[in-house]
């Protein structure tokens, strides 16, 4: 029996995927868990999986197009197995999300009949993410020509739409391709994810600076085992990493996430590590931290991290994220507040660990201190809920190794 092949979905918002390469092609054999294509979301590039063994058959999507979540794109068919009928007739809608490029000269009046008709019931058809997005950018819907299947407006659409509004009279053609095509999709749609959270999310923020000596001390301590037994380099990150999942253990409320119905538990403590890649971050996920081991933890962040620098992460790599934890301590940062990352209700910001005097016992002393900023989704957490869980995370990062054990 024929399987189909069709554009997964990372996220609850996410639309549409787009092509970026075909790894296999028509009529290759493939085998079960074989790479076929690798898509680009607004999250990351990923590698498609094959679901079955068999003939890749039917590719009705290419290179560039985008495609609606959801739609089949291609078919995995027994040897000699024909691609199936229904498939066939409905191969021109999977290519009604394509992106076309702009020609030097106008297009020829046939192309332009053929774009989609919308039902003739009066509804005007958008996706919920275009109607946010048009009223964010203050676009009049009745005005937009939908492109998405069955004349469906997409949030391509509005934000066309919104560009053309505030262009420049009459720009020179090549210069409108060149200001288009200065963002990735990638860079894009994180511009209207972040624009989304902070726009619709309340957010708030506490900071807590604490010591950081303890922490560096167990570094120091299991460091160089985990890189003998395990051949990676522990991380202040990994260490973050496991101590916030056993301390979210006692506070679920932080774990919780924002969704149609109100507030909603996560039954699993999925640690969500953002990842700087070219033209923007992505949320590398570490499921069930909190019952993962230092090693481990330590051995799947460093894993995720080059394949996120290579474009190589998997839909699983980067879903079902429950909290995050962004550390620019690295690049010298001393301090900052981040967006949150819905439905998520937090972020921890980490800041860089660096020498400061500070009182102990009414004396001035030299100690490595850290700089931690929580936000929090005023939805789902109050003032004192997120104080709480930064205190018991602040005890736990002064006592690690028993916070570890």
């Amino acid at each position: 029996m024929a399987t189909s092949v069709v554009m997964p979905a990372l996220e609850m918002a996410q639309e549409t995927g787009k092509i970026v390469s075909w790894v296999k092609k028509e009529g290759d054999a493939i085998r079960k868990g074989e790479i076929l294509l690798e898509v680009e979301t607004d999250k990351a590039v990923v590698e498609i999986e094959a679901s079955a063994d068999g003939v890749l058959g039917g590719v009705k999507s290419q290179a560039g197009d985008v495609v609606p979540v959801g739609t089949t794109i291609a078919w995995i068919l027994a040897p000699g197995e024909a691609v199936p009928a229904e498939a066939a007739s409905t191969a021109p809608a999977a290519r009604t999300m394509t992106e076309q490029a702009r020609p030097a000269t106008p297009a020829p009046a046939p192309a332009r009949a053929a774009a989609p008709v919308p039902p003739s019931s009066g509804e005007i058809q958008i996706s919920p993410k275009a109607r946010r997005l048009a009223k964010e950018l203050g676009v009049d819907i009745a005005t937009v020509h939908g492109t998405g299947p069955d004349g469906t407006i997409t949030s391509d659409d509005i934000t066309a739409a919104a560009n053309a509004r505030t262009a420049a009279p009459s720009p020179p053609p090549a210069a409108t391709a060149s200001a288009g095509s200065s963002l990735s999709a990638v860079a894009r749609l994180m511009a209207e994810r972040t624009t989304q959270s902070w726009t619709q999310v309340p957010h708030f923020f506490l900071v807590r600076e604490l010591d950081a000596t303890a922490l560096n001390e167990v570094r120091a301590k299991l460091g160089p085992a985990i890189e003998k037994d395990r051949g990676v380099k522990l991380t202040h990150t990994d260490l973050l990493v496991a101590i916030v999942a056993r301390v979210l253990k006692k506070h679920p409320r932080m774990n919780a996430m924002w969704g149609g119905k109100g507030i909603q538990l996560n039954p699993d403590i999925n640690i969500s590590v953002a990842m700087a890649v070219t033209d923007g971050v992505v949320g590398a996920v570490i499921p069930k931290a909190d019952s993962t081991s230092l090693p481990d933890i330590s051995v799947q962040r460093r894993d995720l991290a080059e394949r996120a620098r290579g474009g190589k992460l998997k839909p699983s790599d980067v879903a079902n994220g429950t909290f995050s934890i962004t550390n620019l301590g690295m690049y010298n940062i001393d301090a900052f507040s981040a967006i949150i990352a819905p439905p998520q209700a937090a972020i921890l910001a980490v800041g860089r660990i660096a020498d400061r005097v500070v009182a102990v016992n009414g004396q001035p002393a030299v100690r490595a201190m850290v700089t931690l900023t929580l936000s929090s989704d005023h939805r789902v957490v109050d003032g004192a809920q997120a104080a709480l869980f930064l205190n018991d995370l602040a005890e736990a990062l002064s006592s690690p190794a028993n916070s570890l054990s």
